[in-house]
């Protein structure tokens, strides 16, 4: 099966986890896309979602899914997105699609975070894959300066020549060279550190379940 295929799968999957009259979570990037065109197959089988991009809120309505501001949500039964990198334990890198703060307080809000990927993001130990680190501008030369000192070479993401805005306004600093022994930590750490929106670990938080794509079909992971 070719990568795009395996996607495909693993979207088909998740929809065993929709929860029929309830509002979904959807992510951003490639395999949510995926999910998303799934989803508009049973759209009248959900009062809507609540989108963690711009992107993502277009591909839904573009289904005829209705698409709920997040401050209009009380609860949520579960969040289906994609993901960077991913372990065993269910801590992953998320933020390839400059989506990771809303990605992150979507998924907050959910009951359950069920991660689709293709089976090539399994990996030992995160850090192969830059961790995306979205900052304030004005702060992403002293965010750079803080992070460097962590091991990483940060580089500013770029679009077109100019520096990526990712949908709040804000810069993302990929942060590549990383072997991260402690996502709990290195999470925790990168947070605190004054200037940053947020990090792409997720890892206090991280998946409950995995949906992988493999040669040999789907795999479930249950964290």
């Amino acid at each position: 099966m070719t990568q795009d295929e395996l996607k495909q799968a693993v979207a088909r999957a998740a929809i065993e986890y929709v929860v029929e009259g309830e509002i979904i979570g959807v992510g951003t990037g490639s395999t949510a896309n995926y999910f998303i065109d799934e989803l508009g197959k049973i759209k009248d089988r959900i009062k809507g979602a609540v989108a963690s991009s711009e992107a993502t809120a277009e591909r839904l309505k573009s289904h005829g899914i209705q698409v709920f501001d997040l401050n209009d949500v009380t609860s949520m039964p579960v969040y289906i997105d994609g993901a960077d990198e991913i372990t065993a334990s269910g801590a992953m890198i998320k933020g390839g699609g400059a989506a990771l703060t809303r990605e992150k307080i979507v998924a907050s809000v959910a009951d359950k975070f069920v991660c689709i990927a293709d089976g090539s993001k399994l990996v030992d130990k995160l850090g192969k894959f830059p961790l995306p680190v979205e900052v304030i501008p004005m702060a992403q030369a002293a965010v750079a300066r803080q992070l460097t000192k962590l091991g990483g070479e940060p580089r500013l993401r770029m679009k077109d020549g100019q520096p990526l805005v990712t949908d709040n306004g804000c810069y993302i600093l990929d942060l590549h060279g990383l072997q991260i022994a402690d996502p709990v930590a290195l999470e925790e750490q990168i947070n605190n550190i004054v200037g940053v929106v947020t990090v792409g670990l997720f890892a206090r938080r991280g998946a409950n379940v995995g949906l992988l794509g493999m040669a040999e079909g789907v795999k479930k992971f249950t964290y």
